[in-house]
This record gives structure tokens, sequence and C-alpha cells, in this order.
């Protein structure tokens, strides 16, 4: 076949190429035709006719495709473009193209539509109760704790220490000098070197002046800024020197010193929102607003990386264990979850969780729903996945993020020794209270 098809494209070759010509002719000049001088002893050979033409150009291609191709050095890549191409198709298929290759998320709605699920996250201020978005929160705990060295400075400046330095090593070395320099006075009442603190110590320099609130905390139990001399120098130098009035309360000291070790940060809490809404075909629904989506610069990059990470995983073979391990790792970038829960009565009641948050959050915050609250339930995802509040286990973790329905039962044996016993079980699942409030969900 190969020998016939070299001789096919030479004929074809040959009669395309025109009259021939001497190499003694003048270029130009056409060459007579010849007359042939006898009969020519055999037919001229004919061309290959249509069907022949046909089997030899499909012979040619299968031929051509059997041909090994070199592999360059860029075949993996080539291997990547593919299955990038394949992930962009299947995005666009889903209508999703932001997100291919991982689970598909609803597009955030503008908080000024009607459809929004919860109008954003919001967070409660633990000194003064107000409902602050996420961007006002730091500003407003400050002022509060601020606002409160007017009626109580100790606990403002242990505030202060805790919540303005963001370092917590640093924090923690700080407050543990501080609390052995009150253990020295508590100790040694008598001696007077322990009642006086060096403002240009090295030690108190490195570990007690870089801190925020400390000064304000030195001077709320009774220390007093002082210049006194010092031994073989010329010039005083600045003391924290303990009035005679605190040194005259040891046990104020004790407790101020207690209260600066079992201090926390003081962070805004996150504001459930809870609502209750009647029974609804659209309870699996969630239009979320696009706190639940923003991602600062930081965790943009970081997801950029991810999905890079993702083509270059899909062009290699994996095991269960990775692709799990890959899954509850893309979990892990949702910081909150939009929670409903549905009761046997079709009321839906929700909630705002952080993502991270345990199984146990979300069944104490059901129980304080409820009007029957010591009755034990259950709680069960979708595919009738059972959540145990006894599981240690975060929102993330069980695929409850970034949104989830989920459904209440009461626990049946329980019901049954009620019912055994006389008695019946409250007809209102919620508290009259929420049920007062109850919204249509749209």
């Amino acid at each position: 076949m190969k020998k016939f098809l070299k001789e096919f494209k030479a004929d074809i070759k040959f009669k395309s190429a025109g009259p021939g010509q001497k190499l003694t002719d003048a270029v130009g000049e056409k060459a007579p035709k010849e007359k042939p001088s006898q009969p020519a002893l055999r037919q001229p050979r004919q061309g290959p006719t249509d069907e022949a033409q046909k089997a030899a150009a499909a012979a040619l291609a299968r031929l051509e495709q059997k041909q090994p191709r070199a592999r360059g050095p860029t075949s993996q890549e080539s291997i990547r473009n593919q299955v990038r191409k394949e992930l962009q198709a299947e995005a666009m298929v889903s209508g999703n193209p932001e997100s291919p290759g991982t689970n598909m998320v609803p597009e955030p709605k503008k908080e000024g539509s009607t459809r929004l699920a919860v109008p954003g996250v919001y967070f409660i201020c633990p000194l003064t109760g107000a409902s602050l978005r996420k961007d006002q929160r730091d500003i407003c705990i400050k002022q509060a704790i601020l606002s409160h060295f007017s009626t109580d400075p100790v606990a403002a400046s242990i505030m202060k220490i805790h919540t303005f330095n963001k370092d917590r090593e640093r924090v923690k070395l700080g407050v543990d000098t501080i609390a052995k320099y009150l253990d020295n006075i508590h100790l040694h009442p008598e001696e007077e070197k322990y009642r006086k603190i060096k403002l240009q110590n090295k030690v108190f320099q490195e570990r007690i002046n870089c801190l925020e609130g400390t000064h304000e905390f030195f001077e709320a139990i009774g220390f007093q800024r002082t210049m006194l001399p010092v031994p073989d120098q010329d010039d005083p130098e600045e003391f924290y020197v303990l009035s005679a009035a605190a040194l005259g309360q040891p046990q104020s000291l004790e407790r101020h010193k207690e209260q600066l070790l079992r201090a926390e940060p003081v962070r805004a809490q996150l504001d459930r929102q809870r609502r209750v809404f009647r029974p609804s075909a659209l309870a699996s629904q969630f239009d979320l607003p696009g706190d639940f989506f923003s991602l600062t610069a930081e965790e943009l990059r970081r997801e950029q990386k991810l999905r890079a990470d993702a083509v270059e995983r899909l062009s290699m073979l994996r095991t269960k264990a990775m692709r799990e391990k890959e899954e509850q790792r893309e979990l892990r970038k949702y910081t909150y979850t939009l929670l409903r829960v549905r009761f046997p009565d079709g009321c839906l009641l929700q909630g705002t969780f952080y993502a991270r948050e345990r199984l146990s959050a979300l069944y104490a915050f059901v129980r304080e729903a409820l009007q029957s609250d010591w009755l034990p339930f259950e709680l069960l995802a979708s595919g009738g996945q059972k959540l145990s509040e006894e599981e240690d286990l975060a929102f993330n973790e069980c695929g409850l993020v970034p949104s989830a329905l989920l459904t209440f039962s009461w626990d049946m044996a329980v019901l049954e020794d009620i019912k055994a016993a006389g008695a019946e079980p409250d007809v209102s699942i919620l508290k009259p209270e929420l049920l007062v409030a109850i919204e249509r969900l749209s």
C-alpha cells in the first residue's frame, strides 16, 4: 500500500509539472511538439479513477494517524491545559465560571435585595450591647473600653492590655512580669525596694512599656510616677512608686493581679439574628449577602493558589483519603454559615453561626427556642444524616457551610414514655414569644 501511494503521489506531481524543456533551450522558448514516428508499443498509463483516489486518500489519512507523534517536554503542560478546558466547560455548564472544580457556591446577592435570607453578618458589643457591622466592631469596642475608664479604671486598663495588643505571647509575658512585681510586694511588704519600679529598667522596657494599657493599670492600682535619685548617678530617674494607701490594702492588689491574669480580650459576639418563618417551599433556598463570601486580599491570594493546586492535582491520581482531605480544606474557606431548622409543623428557625463552631452551639440555639426545652431531640442533615450533639465536629467538617437546611424531630422513645405516662407534649413546639414575631419567607 505504501508503494502504491508513493507511485500515486509521484504520478500526480509529474502530471501537474507541465511540459518538459531541454537544458540547452533558451529560457522562455517553448519546446516543439514532437509527433510520434511510430505507434506506441503499449497503451499509455491511465490515471487512477475517482474511487481509487478516495480510497488512497483514506488510506493515507489512516497511516498519518498511526504515525507516532513526538512528545516533547510540554506534554505535561498540554495535560494541564486540557484539564483547565474541561474544568471551565464544566463550570460554564453549571453556571458558575468562577469556581471550576470546587463545590458550586451561589452568587452572593446585593444587600439591597429583598430576597436576602439575612441582611448581613452582625456582631454584638459585649460592653454596650450595640449591634455592629463587621467593619465597625473593633472601633466601637475600643471606644467602649476607653469610655469605661471614667467608671472603673482598673477593669478598663486590663481590658485595654488584653484587647489592644494583638501579640498574645507578648501580652502573656508582660502580664506575668506585672504579676511578679505585685507578688514581690505582697510577699515582702516591708521591703521598700519592691515598692519601686524603675521605668528605664531593661525588663520593664522590653516586656511592659511596649504594651498599651500597662501604664494606665499601674496608675489605677495605686502607683505614682516619681523622679528619684539613683546611687552613683547625678541625674534622677523616673520610677513607679506604690502609694501608702495602696500598700495598706494588700488584698486589693492581690485581687487586681488575679483579675489581670484571668482576663481575656474583649471580642464582639456574633449576632445569631434569630428569625422564625412560616412553612414555605423556599426553605432550602438561601440568598446570602456578600458578607458570607467577601475575602480579604490575603484570602484571595490563598484562593488563587488553591485553584492552581487543584488543576495540578487533577493531572495525577489521588487516593480517597487525599480527596477527602482536600474537600475539608476547601470547606475551611468559609467564615460564616446560615442554618435553618425545619420543625414537624413546617415552621423554620434560622440563625447565623461561625463555620468553625461546634454542633453543640446549634443544639443550644434550638433548645433556647423550644417550649419544652427539657425534651431530647434530634437534628437531621440532608440525606437523613443524624447529627450528634456529643460529637466534637464543626459545621464545616459536616458540610453545613455556607448554608444548610436541617430537620428537627423529637426523640421517639421519650415521646412513647410520655404518652405511656398519660401526658402529652406541648402542641406548640416553639416559644409563644417567637411565634408572635413569625415572618413569611420570600
